[in-house]
């Protein structure tokens, strides 16, 4: 168990819980009595890194196991599923969002297609989980052996290809945050070192988490669900469910701006896979 889930499930095992963090606007877009007229007015801009088939296969099968756990979690439609890579702005005028895009627009395809030829390799998903949220978090690849679909043929020469363990998603990121500020944009992320993950679901209520005993059963499934990666999704080339994802298969960055906080707005460019 990482430190993290550790901490956590402290947190919901307590005997003086404090409650979970509700995401009001996801409430609000999901229960629009509550509010009615409602809109998400967040506009962002991200290149955000998209799974491939293999990933977002796993990913619903974690989503069915909770929705077993926690039936009223919002779950993340798995068509927007997604893993920022470099956030260049959030909370924006759709006008300011646009000029960010303006200014940024020669640089996008070669940022969107940059992992085509910089392939940086997760592995070891688990499920992490605070108040507000849960999500299929990945490690930087350390030595483990080769488990994803070979690229589509024809594939870039290898010697033109930079991967291997000694260059991380974190490496990507830099790149991708080096040719922003390259171009004469700013970041303004909320990140300053965000984990790799792809966000599976939020709470929408405390309905199912309302008691200690299904407190308890809820952090029991979640680390039912670790085990099971663990033991038979890791370096297993015999699973099922193939748990490493090469950051750029099947499709490189989607540059994308809009109202993005739950997988929505519009993509810009999306950059070529492998």
């Amino acid at each position: 168990m990482t430190l993290r889930n550790a901490q956590q499930k402290a947190r919901f095992l307590a005997a003086d819980f404090q409650g979970l963090s509700i995401d009001q606007a996801i409430l609000r877009l999901e229960r629009p009595h509550i509010q009615p007229g409602f809109r998400d007015e967040r506009n962002c801009f991200v290149f955000w890194a998209r799974p491939p088939d293999h990933i977002v296969r796993l990913a619903a099968r974690l989503q069915e196991l909770l929705r077993k756990a926690a039936p009223g979690m919002w779950l993340m439609p798995t068509h927007r599923m997604h893993m920022t890579a470099l956030e260049v702005a959030f909370s924006k005028t759709p006008e300011e969002i646009g000029a960010l895009v303006d200014a940024l627009r020669g640089a996008i395809p070669g940022i969107t297609s940059h992992p085509h030829l910089h392939r940086a390799r997760l592995v070891k998903p688990l499920v992490s989980y605070d108040t507000s949220a849960l999500a299929v978090s990945f490690l930087p690849s350390s030595g483990e052996e080769a488990l994803s679909p070979a690229p589509t043929s024809p594939d870039a020469p290898a010697g033109s290809i930079t991967q291997g363990d000694g260059y991380t998603y974190h490496h990507l990121r830099r790149d991708v945050f080096d040719m922003v500020r390259r171009a004469g944009v700013q970041v303004a992320s909320r990140y300053q070192v965000p984990s790799a993950h792809i966000t599976l679901g939020r709470f929408l209520d405390e309905a199912d988490h309302d008691t200690p005993e299904k407190r308890r059963l809820f952090v029991e499934a979640i680390d039912a669900m670790n085990e099971w990666l663990e033991r038979e999704v890791w370096d297993n080339k015999e699973a099922g469910f193939v748990g490493e994802w090469v950051v750029g298969h099947e499709r490189g960055l989607d540059a994308r701006s809009g109202s993005l906080w739950y997988g929505g707005g519009r993509t810009i460019m999306l950059g070529e896979g492998f």
